[in-house]
């Protein structure tokens, strides 16, 4: 089953849309927001299951073309947005370029950081650029929506509360983040806005793409219209999505529609300059033009820079539809 959310004021409007991203259906008779059908997801998803069923079949009523670029991201906000870094091998460049050690723990307890949830982008909407300081960069991702999840569940557990899985572009201003991190609490300014892809899938709906508390694809990222990244979200995941959810219930019980997220895709052969495998994000790749030629040649992002986030299945269909973003200077007089 596919889901998302058309925009229509601060939740959207739920509709469910068919494999191949070409039709769909409001659901509003079932649930008018996917947050209103998380909350009573065991005795709604079985109704939106039938639309999807009748979708598929050509008899859903009422059924319109569906277009990525009137949607919303699925969840437009959520109670809570936790991002994790479950590729070490990506912690670990991105801790180098800025001078720091990658302390031995990182390998066997998850990072984590609680980032803004009040307001996410849509995939189609513009990255706001607030100067060169900044040093904005794209960071692809997974990230996966659970149901009520209880204080101290174990990873097992956690997998059966995966009710949704999605790619995000989780920006980042790279610029900001070494001064704040100094201070010992944390992100705020370094991390902008999120965007999420235009559908969210159920785990099922990726066959075994879908195993191990993976998502075994390819995730492709380009930058201005030519190819950036490809490493597999499946390959080199320290954690799993059903370590990180129990991670982020340690102390806490989460609330239906809590986002959890991979932090960056990255693969460890991508160290090797001609594996081709290419990188999620900027700052990987700059920490290893450091490493082959001595210094970083690729740019922060800037103002008319296009980003696209996309994986597709093993036919070479798109599965979430895609991120695709231009970077726009903020206004001086909205400041």
């Amino acid at each position: 089953m596919k889901l998302a959310s058309l925009k229509n004021g601060r939740d959207g409007r739920l509709v469910v849309v068919s494999r191949d991203l070409a039709r769909a259906v409001s659901a509003e008779g079932v649930a008018p927001t996917l947050q209103h059908a998380l909350d009573d997801w065991q005795n709604l998803a079985p109704s939106l299951a039938r639309l999807a069923a009748a979708l598929e079949s050509g008899e859903a009523q009422s059924a319109f073309p569906f277009d990525e670029s009137a949607c919303a991201s699925p969840l437009p906000r959520a109670y809570q947005w936790v991002d994790g870094s479950a590729y070490v091998t990506h912690v670990e460049l991105v801790r180098k370029a800025r001078g720091a050690e990658l302390p031995a723990s990182f390998w066997t307890d998850p990072l984590m950081y609680q980032g803004a949830s009040d307001r996410f982008v849509g995939p189609r909407d513009p990255i706001e650029w607030g100067g060169e300081e900044w040093g904005l960069d794209l960071e692809a991702e997974v990230a996966v929506v659970v149901d009520d999840v209880p204080m101290g569940v174990t990873r097992e557990a956690a997998l059966g509360h995966i009710k949704l899985v999605m790619i995000a572009n989780d920006v980042s201003a790279r610029g900001l983040i070494p001064n704040e991190l100094a201070k010992g609490f944390g992100f705020l300014h370094g991390k902008p806005a999120t965007a999420f892809s235009p559908v969210a899938v159920t785990p099922d709906e990726l066959g075994d793409a879908w195993r191990d508390g993976k998502l075994h694809r390819p995730l492709l990222s380009a930058l201005n219209g030519r190819a950036f990244g490809r490493p597999d979200a499946g390959t080199d995941m320290t954690f799993d999505f059903g370590a990180l959810v129990a991670h982020a219930a340690r102390t806490r019980h989460l609330g239906a529609g809590t986002i959890v997220g991979s932090g960056t895709v990255a693969n460890e052969a991508a160290r090797e300059e001609s594996s081709g495998i290419g990188h999620s994000c900027l700052a990987e790749r700059r920490m290893l033009e450091t490493i082959w030629r001595g210094r970083p040649e690729t740019p922060w992002l800037k103002p008319g820079d296009h980003v696209r986030i996309e994986m597709r299945d093993g036919d070479g269909r798109s599965i979430f539809g895609a991120i695709d973003q231009e970077v726009v200077r903020y206004p001086d007089e909205l400041r």
